[in-house]
């Protein structure tokens, strides 16, 4: 996790209260602390080698990023045995000796690559357009490669998108606050720790992300998209309404600002939906896909991620909703069957949107047969 709480006590320090060493920058609440941290708690030997590794932040950043490395090569172990990176053609890495990764929707024998490989190809597309002083669109798809695979065009996920978060975080947090590629790397550092389920890390970030850009005065767009992700995290931690408010506030203001057609307006739609789902509400989700379920398919398409998940979970709704009848079920299924085929030649069969489908088609069809079944008469 970035350094926000202090290194004895844990108490939460946001990015700006307490104090800090004066040769390693390690965070405490106060002189208590950081005295009793280099007499007990063995800052005396660190605090040189912290300082050497670039401050407590780096520091910090380059020991959970090799963690994370390690955790998304074993996690893929199985997957890329026999394989080679597709971008420096070497199964272990020349210098870190690290395994391969393959966290996209990549199949067959392509995607296979290190993480450094893959951390490296951004780091230097993303220097040519700061170099260059490309456009915000040329700028935004070389970024784009700290998260998304550039063969199958489909984001990370798990362990491997955690990884890529660190490598991002380590390589742009010696930047200033108010510079955009901090902020924009404790984004993916957020996204990253979230994708690994690390919820209450990612939960620490986003708060300390947000607090900076309201300190920053960003655009609301900007505000309205690291809200969504906030909330999305207080649901997977179990407060789904504190989720729901936010998410509702997100979609609001994203109507105001983009109007219904915009891509933002409908995934924040879905997400709005997700959080009245995790509630049960499912007449609520049910009435709001009817509305957005039609805009998606003609402004994303079928093939988009955000439409298929909206779609599994119109289907979901009408599975779920009290008084669910046999139409309705009969249209959950046939719904689930187009968007499995879809996610499955999209993402492949090991894709999470692809297997939490395909899951659900599977209840969908057993709710079926048990309603088209009829009882068996005693006698």
């Amino acid at each position: 996790m970035i350094l926000t709480q202090c290194a004895v006590c844990a108490t939460e320090l946001g990015l700006s209260l307490g104090k800090k060493c004066g040769r390693c920058s390690t965070r405490y609440c106060g002189a208590e602390c950081q005295v009793q941290h280099w007499k007990e708690g063995g800052h005396d030997q660190l605090c040189k080698p912290i300082k050497k590794a670039g401050g407590a932040e780096q520091y910090n950043a380059n020991k959970k990023y090799s963690e994370a490395v390690a955790v998304a090569a074993e996690a893929c172990a199985d997957d890329t045995k026999g394989q080679t990176c597709y971008i420096c053609t070497q199964a272990l890495h020349w210098k870190t000796k690290e395994g391969l990764v393959r966290g996209c929707a990549c199949r067959g024998t392509a995607g296979f690559a290190h993480v450094s490989c893959l951390a490296e190809q951004a780091k230097i597309l993303v220097a040519e357009a700061e170099e260059n002083n490309l456009d915000a669109k040329a700028f935004g798809e070389r970024f784009d490669r700290w998260h998304t695979c550039s063969l199958c065009e489909q984001k990370y996920h798990g362990v491997v998108k955690c990884a890529l978060g660190w490598a991002c975080w380590k390589t742009y947090m010696g930047r200033p606050e108010t510079d955009r590629f901090w902020l924009l790397s404790m984004r993916q550092l957020a996204g990253g720790l979230y994708a690994a389920g690390h919820y209450n890390d990612a939960l620490s970030v986003q708060e300390a992300n947000l607090s900076m850009m309201r300190r920053l005065h960003v655009p609301e767009g900007v505000l309205l998209d690291v809200q969504s992700n906030l909330a999305t995290t207080y649901a997977s931690l179990g407060r789904h309404e504190r989720a729901l408010q936010i998410k509702r506030d997100v979609y609001s203001g994203r109507l105001k600002l983009l109007g219904e057609e915009h891509e933002s307006t409908l995934r924040a739609a879905n997400n709005y939906a997700s959080s009245l789902k995790d509630l049960s509400r499912f007449e609520e989700v049910k009435s709001l896909s009817r509305k957005v379920v039609p805009v998606a398919r003609r402004i994303l398409g079928d093939s988009n991620d955000a439409t298929l998940r909206m779609r599994s979970m119109y289907a979901e709704a009408l599975c779920r909703a009290d008084g669910a009848t046999l139409d309705d079920l009969r249209e959950a299924v046939t719904t689930l069957e187009d968007t499995a085929r879809i996610a499955r030649r999209l993402m492949g069969g090991t894709h999470p949107v692809t297997a939490g489908i395909e899951e659900f088609l599977r209840n969908a069809r057993a709710a079926l047969a048990a309603r088209e079944t009829p009882p068996t008469s005693k006698k």
